[in-house]
């Protein structure tokens, strides 16, 4: 299977997040890989959140017993992405030989621009149906699971949407509202179960928690810390990870 067009791009205009995935593979642990690649060992954490979640299949597992804390593994798939970066990176140098002078490069720079929305999730569309004066778009997530995005039939005729095409659905962390076992989702909205993967707390706001999907894929929200007491929520509990259509903007591959 080809790998995705927008993973394509990120990695190649992200060098040092395969030099991440290479140091996990000579490492076998994400906190010895992260202080290999000089980065904290959220902001590694955060690099492979979204390389999986913008791959068919994930890119890192995760291992138990690894030295140093953080045991991970580069999956097949992992493996045959470092493979290709080296191809990318002889194609990249005879690029830069080809354009003819370096507004070329600028211009492709802003053609390929990054987001900040810390959800990136890759999906297929699995349904298309009109809701007044909106499109409402079903994405299959893959393992199962399905979103739906809220968005105007320009950009659906723009973006060229069809049954069966890939997009990148982004969603910003504040838009995720977390549920507990008494609390009742809104009607119309994204439902997702999710296991809490890990907590990071912050003294002067909410706390960030970083979620696992069913099928491998993960979200970024945020929940207050009286919310995550009076609800037990550590490590391994089990929440659902409500958003609503509207918030989820599409992107597909230029």
């Amino acid at each position: 299977m080809s790998l995705p067009a927008l993973l394509t791009q990120h990695i190649a205009r992200r060098p040092q997040r395969i030099a991440l995935l290479q140091h996990i593979a000579e490492q076998g642990s994400i906190t010895r890989a992260a202080k290999a690649a000089g980065v904290s060992y959220k902001a590694a954490w955060d690099a492979i959140d979204e390389l999986n979640n913008l791959a068919s299949q994930p890119l890192v597992e995760r291992s138990t017993g690894g030295r140093g804390g953080g045991g991970a593994r580069l999956s097949v798939e992992g493996e045959r992405v470092l493979r290709l970066y080296q191809r990318l990176q002889a194609l990249q140098a005879q690029i830069l030989e080809a354009a003819e002078e370096s507004s070329d490069l600028d211009l492709l720079g802003r053609l390929m621009l990054r987001t900040s929305a810390r959800n990136q999730l890759q999906g297929k569309v699995s349904g298309l149906r009109r809701e007044g004066r909106h499109d409402c778009v079903s994405l299959a997530l893959g393992g199962g699971l399905e979103i739906e995005a809220l968005i105007t039939h320009d950009s659906t005729a723009r973006l060229e949407l069809t049954l069966g095409a890939m997009v990148v659905a982004l969603l910003k962390a504040g838009w995720v509202q977390l549920l507990g076992d008494g609390d009742d989702a809104d009607a119309g909205s994204n439902c997702l179960k999710a296991t809490v993967e890990h907590v990071l707390a912050d003294v002067d706001g909410p706390s960030e928690v970083r979620l696992a999907l069913g099928n491998g894929q993960t979200l970024c929200a945020f929940a207050e810390k009286a919310w995550l007491t009076r609800n037990r929520i550590q490590t391994g509990s089990q929440v659902r990870a409500q958003f609503h259509p509207s918030y989820v903007l599409l992107g597909v591959p230029v």
